[in-house]
């Protein structure tokens, strides 16, 4: 899939996905949820096609943003869901501001992200220079918060509050809602 996303071949994630999808509804799923960040790149076009209800990690995550009030929060996560309109959007319709990191940055975060954080490596120097751009983030782009867009970001910064600011664990937020929703009669 991510060969599919590196190549912007977005009709083709999105077949696939779909195929994933209704084989759950096949199998009697009552709704889906994509558990990872970057694939929502084609979330809106795979709603539109699915048998089932999906639940968005992304409007879970700005649901929880504004529940506490944010109004200007940063986003890490890979390259795609950095430079993709699909946080953007659902964050500006509900009148929060999301600010990224510089072009250089996100370089060097979606490097690690893929050659560390997804093998499992965690090292102390890519947490220091992330936790390095969180501050510079807060400092000089005024963000609030930070949206961990990457389910893998909260092995490396989970439970550290860069520059006195929250850190929204989308993967965390995204579970609790599935949960709810499982739960609810």
């Amino acid at each position: 899939m991510l060969d599919l996303i590196e190549a912007n071949e977005l009709v083709a994630v999105t077949e696939y996905l779909l195929r994933e999808v209704q084989k759950l509804a096949k199998a009697g799923a009552d709704f889906g949820a994509l558990a990872s960040n970057t694939p929502h790149l084609v979330f809106d076009a795979l709603r539109r096609q699915s048998p089932i209800p999906l639940v968005s990690i992304v409007e879970t995550a700005c649901e929880a943003v504004k529940a506490i009030g944010l109004k200007r929060v940063g986003l890490l996560g890979t390259r795609f869901t950095m430079q993709g309109r699909f946080y953007a959007d659902v964050f500006s319709r509900a009148g929060i501001t999301l600010v990224v990191p510089t072009m250089d940055e996100q370089a060097y975060i979606h490097s690690k992200y893929m050659s560390e954080l997804v093998k499992g490596l965690v090292l102390a120097e890519t947490r220091e220079r992330l936790l390095a751009i969180v501050d510079r983030l807060t400092e000089n782009e005024g963000i609030s918060g930070l949206i961990l867009g990457g389910t893998e970001l909260p092995m490396i910064l989970g439970g550290a509050t860069g520059a006195g600011i929250p850190f929204m664990d989308t993967t965390r937020i995204h579970v609790e809602r599935i949960v709810a929703q499982i739960l609810s009669p």
